[in-house]
């Protein structure tokens, strides 16, 4: 993430009118709502008779106020579309300027602009500088409530509007067939009668239906329309009170889940990592250990994992092969996010290790952060998205089939236009339906199973020379320090004529290198040394492809803390 970039993203957390954000401990927050209340209070004291020196102190505080408001706003506009992906682009921009507030924004600090250019009557640029008190309603609690219970509110009210409409209709009518009898120079027409209906129900200010019923069936019906008028406002009413009560009670939940949500990212608290001597985030927890370390039930623990983006539930019997006889367990896994479709980190490097479909292989994803944390190199993983009916990052015909893909072959792109770029995809070599393997850890370059030449055409790796250097200082170290055994496209590959292959759709693949490293669960995940493998991994690709022979280690790894968050990029 650039400085640009996050700087926008703090912008963004400054602007989200929320004030217990403590984004720059909400000091913008608290002197935009002090200069608000300030320009407010100054045009109701010029509505006075005041001396020529406080109608100067008037005017620069008019002055200042319009250019921080100038500044304010048109920040706003530039951080929108990290606020929300709707307003991304001049047209999501334009889309933002024409909501609620981008309204009052806009109408109560451009237009002192305006005016150098177009006269506009006094008492309208005063009307706009008083309507920027509207704006302290994005900070009211009880405004958000309010709004809420409307919007959820909405269909009942159309629907008891609509029957309204529809019954005063039928007796306006009514109405006008008996009246047109008894005083026809009145009733002349339908519309005498229909206006004089709806005229009712707000009192009739104007006078311009003075024209009352003088039939008895006319006298009933306009009791009935008085009753109606009645509900006019009892039935909104009490459908807004209903809806009020409703989002205080969706307001304490969230405020509840919220907590919950913090409970549970420091229940990923960094653990030292033996084999490896890091700090590191655990990969799974189980839901027996939330409740025990942070005293959560299991029905706030599966709450919070619904409402947060960054951890979902896995069952480890996936992560088991059928010869292992696996037994369900469910466990909640973290994860970091901060593309739409999951994790994206530009380290400058020209290596980029992704993993496509973390979303539905439990901790894979995790093995391959660490294994690009501890290289220095870039990191791409897919961690959101449905996983029934699961759509793959990995292979598919269309990228803009599924939500994200869009957004990851980008990323994907802007990291591999770099000169002598690789591209090494995370998988898994095993799980709940398939044997286990003997190699542990195994290479695919694009070719077909069991065909282990480098010489075959198609291979999504170019330099060979590299590759088959890297397979096989892999091979010798793996064993000699882990005893674990590793092979080259023996057991899985994905044949060399698959052009739904992604490393085949990104832009530069033809001076790309791409390859995968499959890893079994039994190390990525049931192995005490799956860090120290990964390690292992990180140090054979940075001096093979790299070139180099020391890394250059985060002191983050060092550091104990919570979760992925605080782990600076």
């Amino acid at each position: 993430m650039t400085k640009t970039e996050r700087f926008r993203k703090q912008l963004a957390r400054v602007f989200d009118s929320d004030l217990r954000t403590k984004q720059w401990e909400n000091i913008p927050d608290y002197i935009i709502i002090g200069l608000i209340v300030l320009s407010t209070l100054s045009v109701f004291i010029s509505t006075f008779d005041v001396s020529p020196m406080c109608q100067r102190i008037l005017h620069i505080i008019d002055i200042v106020t319009v250019a921080i408001f100038t500044v304010e706003v048109s920040l706003r506009i530039w951080v929108a579309d990290v606020i929300s992906p709707k307003y991304k682009g001049f047209l999501g921009r334009v889309r933002y300027c024409l909501t609620f507030y981008g309204l009052i924004d806009i109408l109560s600090t451009y237009s002192f602009y305006v005016a150098f250019f177009i006269p506009l009557p006094y008492a309208m640029l005063k009307v706009l500088r008083v309507a920027r008190l509207l704006r302290v309603f994005r900070y009211m609690r009880s405004f958000r409530l309010l709004q809420s219970a409307i919007s959820s509110k909405s269909k009942e009210m159309f629907i008891s509007l609509q029957f309204l409409v529809i019954v005063t209709l039928i007796l306006s009518f009514i109405l006008f067939f008996y009246e047109h009898t008894a005083q026809p120079e009145v009733y002349n027409n339908g519309i005498t009668s229909v206006v004089w209906a709806f005229a009712q129900y707000i009192g009739d200010p104007g006078g311009f239906a003075d024209t009352p019923p003088v039939t008895l069936v006319g006298r009933i019906i306009a009791c009935i329309i008085g009753l109606l008028g009645i509900a006019l406002f009892a039935v909104p009413a009490g459908l807004i009170g209903a809806g009020f009560s409703e989002a205080m009670d969706k307001e304490l939940h969230k405020e509840i889940t919220d907590k919950n949500i913090k409970k549970l990212h420091k229940a990923f608290e960094r653990k030292l990592d033996r084999p490896s001597g890091f700090q590191i985030v655990p990969p799974v927890l189980s839901l027996i250990d939330i409740q025990a370390r942070m005293d959560m039930k299991v029905d706030d623990i599966i709450d919070a994992v619904e409402h947060s983006d960054r951890f979902r539930l896995a069952n480890t019997a996936v992560m088991q092969t059928v010869d292992e006889h696996p037994q369900d367990r469910l466990v909640v896994e973290h994860f970091l996010v901060n593309r739409p479709y999951g994790c994206c980190i530009d380290r400058g490097s020209k290596v980029t290790i992704v993993s496509p479909s973390n979303i539905v292989d439990p901790v894979i994803g995790h093995f391959g952060y660490y294994l690009a944390k501890i290289g220095g190199f870039n990191f791409v993983s897919r961690e959101l998205g449905a996983t029934r009916p699961y759509r793959s990052f990995y292979k598919f015909d269309d990228e803009n089939a599924v939500e994200g893909l869009a957004e990851y072959m980008a990323d994907l792109n802007r990291l591999t236009s770099r000169e002598d770029s690789w591209v090494i995809t995370m998988l898994a070599s095993s799980g709940a339906n398939e044997p286990s393997y003997p190699a542990k850890i195994e290479f695919t370059a694009g070719g077909e199973k069991g065909n282990e030449s480098l010489e075959q055409d198609g291979l999504t790796v170019k330099d060979t020379a590299r590759f088959k250097a890297l397979i096989d200082d892999t091979e010798v170290r793996l064993k000699e320090d882990f005893e674990l055994d590793s092979a080259f496209q023996r057991y899985h590959g994905v044949g060399i004529n698959s052009h739904k292959l992604y490393t085949r759709k990104l832009a530069n693949a033809a001076n790309i290198n791409s390859f995968a490293i499959l890893v079994a669960w039994s190390v990525s995940f049931w192995d005490s040394r799956r860090t120290a493998v990964a390690k292992c991994l990180a140090e054979l690709i940075a001096k093979h492809i790299d070139g180099r022979t020391e890394l250059t280690l985060s002191p983050e790894l060092k550091r104990k803390d919570c979760g992925y968050d605080d782990y600076k990029e």
